[in-house]
């Protein structure tokens, strides 16, 4: 899907229809005026709780209204799993896209080893 969110980047959704333009699927949220793309098995719907205008980009600060997961990304306790997710991240110095998803160590153990 790196191909289909690198094209969103590029267009204008004011300009182009996205889903048309990806092959996504859109779904009409029930909490939220925004739709989601079908195909993605994790979903965070968020409401905007602030906007930040920095210079020719926009950050937008939400609060997490409704997780949706495919039993496909979750793990033990019906959890969803970075490693099943398989998130990617834009680095935008050197504009690559980068895949996640190799574990380091677990959380608050891995330092009692110094």
């Amino acid at each position: 899907q790196v191909k289909e969110a690198d094209h969103c980047g590029l267009v204008s959704g004011r300009d182009v229809d996205k889903f048309a333009g990806t092959g996504f699927t859109p779904v009409r949220s029930e909490l939220v005026d925004a739709p989601y793309a079908a195909e993605f098995p994790l979903v965070l719907e968020c409401h905007v709780v602030q906007v930040f205008e920095l210079g020719l980009h926009t950050q937008f600060v939400g609060q997490i209204m409704d997780v949706k997961a495919e039993e496909i990304v979750l793990g033990e306790g019906a959890v969803p799993e970075i490693k099943k997710i398989r998130p990617i991240i834009f680095s935008p110095g050197n504009r690559v896209y980068y895949g996640v998803g190799n574990s380091l160590g677990h959380a608050f153990a891995i330092g009692k080893e110094i």
